[in-house]
């Protein structure tokens, strides 16, 4: 499973590549906002520290301004997966990206299995569902994940399924569980990852007992 950021924080992008966590970058118009930067200053940033996808998103309603928006933001670098939403203008200007500009396109506010058969229709590299959002209403985002992973299975898309709204380190284990390519998630979760009470039980212990050796190895 390839692992995307969802922020758009210079310093939190740069500790998690240096770990060796980042695999690519999701941002959106509120993680701009949040990053209190430019967006093409921000993105540009971040694309030359990620090696991978870096998503940028049109803020656009209208197809025709969509690829307007799009071509702007393809000269950000060659790295930029240009993020569309899910509506029918968004779905016409992710077929015109990917098969006149040749970007990946991110298809994201996904809700629903059909949504997905759509994207993928449409050429989509990505489709991305809002677990957490889903789960918010009282639904399973899980179920979403697994009835795409069917559905893309069983016709060979290549679209790969880039589970967004992320929120618990057990989505990220439940996504990967199901099969999903990628996950996005803030840096916070992706942290989170690496605890378990009984490894910190675990190292407190061994060093514990190192100290009473006396030793030291350099």
């Amino acid at each position: 499973m390839k692992f995307f950021v969802d922020t758009a924080d210079i310093k939190e992008i740069r500790e998690l590549h240096d770990l060796g966590l980042v695999d690519g970058v999701t941002t959106n118009p509120s993680l701009i906002l949040k990053s209190g930067g430019n967006i093409t200053d921000v993105t540009k940033e971040i694309c030359s520290i990620v090696e991978g996808p870096v998503s940028a998103e049109v803020v656009a309603t209208e197809y025709g301004q969509m690829i307007k928006e799009a071509e702007v933001l393809a000269k950000i670098a060659d790295n930029i997966c240009i993020k569309v939403p899910l509506t029918l203008d968004g779905l016409k200007a992710c077929r015109t990206i990917r098969t006149s500009m040749n970007r990946l396109v991110n298809v994201t506010l996904c809700f629903s299995a059909n949504q997905a058969l759509l994207a993928a229709k449409a050429g989509a590299t990505f489709i991305s569902p809002f677990v957490g959002r889903i789960d918010d209403t009282g639904s399973d985002g899980m179920e979403l994940i697994a009835e795409i992973r069917q559905i893309y299975d069983n016709y060979d898309f290549p679209t790969e399924i880039l589970t967004a709204s992320v929120r618990t380190v057990n989505h990220v284990k439940q996504a990967a569980l199901i099969g999903a390519d990628v996950v996005t998630a803030p840096p916070a979760t992706l942290k989170a990852l690496v605890s378990h009470p009984l490894t910190d039980k675990g190292l407190a212990q061994f060093l514990a007992d190192w100290a009473k050796t006396g030793q030291k190895i350099a």
